[in-house]
């Protein structure tokens, strides 16, 4: 089924989303509460692997249903 490939597009999303969570999560966790370096790495790096594993198969259905839903066809050429 090639027309249901959705490529790197969740991953990247994913990306996005969950370094952004992230970052914002312990930016504001550092000026609030000042907490060693260890801490930050106990807490954020696991948390950013779960999430990340959490929501990509949901993140994969999405775009695939989104491309069914507009026909999504792989790009080509007109002439051929």
């Amino acid at each position: 089924m090639a027309k249901a490939d959705s490529g790197d597009g969740p991953a990247v999303f994913i990306i996005l989303i969950v370094g952004f969570l992230m970052a914002f999560g312990s930016l504001f966790v550092e000026v609030a509460y000042h907490p060693p370096v260890w801490i930050h790495l106990v807490v954020f790096l696991p948390l950013t692997v779960l999430l990340c594993l959490a929501l990509l198969r949901p993140m994969k259905g999405l775009l695939v249903a989104a491309q069914f839903h507009n026909q999504a066809s792989e790009a080509g050429r007109g002439d051929v």
